[in-house]
């Protein structure tokens, strides 16, 4: 049986920008087939709005979790969401 699809809001704080964070995360939801976006915060967080597949969705939640190399994530926070609207994963500005 199929993976039900999810859609997830992730709030990544710690040292995310300046690091390819957003390139990489954009990278590794396209690999997966996931829609949706991320983007930086202003107050230095990246915001990442993921669906797809449960699966695929959980291996998205369990990179953003270590991030590129030059990463060092903190801590993520994961919400249920709305489905994203349709297209492919893309960053966004700086919201």
């Amino acid at each position: 049986m199929p993976d039900a699809p999810v859609s997830r809001h992730l709030m990544i704080r710690g040292r995310v920008q300046g690091v390819c964070y957003r390139a990489s995360a954009q990278a590794e939801g396209s690999r997966l087939g996931l829609r949706g976006w991320v983007r930086n915060r202003p107050d230095g967080s990246v915001e990442a709005l993921v669906a797809g597949p449960e699966t695929a969705v959980e291996h998205f939640i369990a990179w953003a979790r270590r991030g590129p190399p030059a990463a060092h994530v903190q801590d993520v926070v994961v919400a249920a969401a709305e489905w994203p609207e349709p297209g492919a994963f893309s960053v966004r500005p700086t919201a």
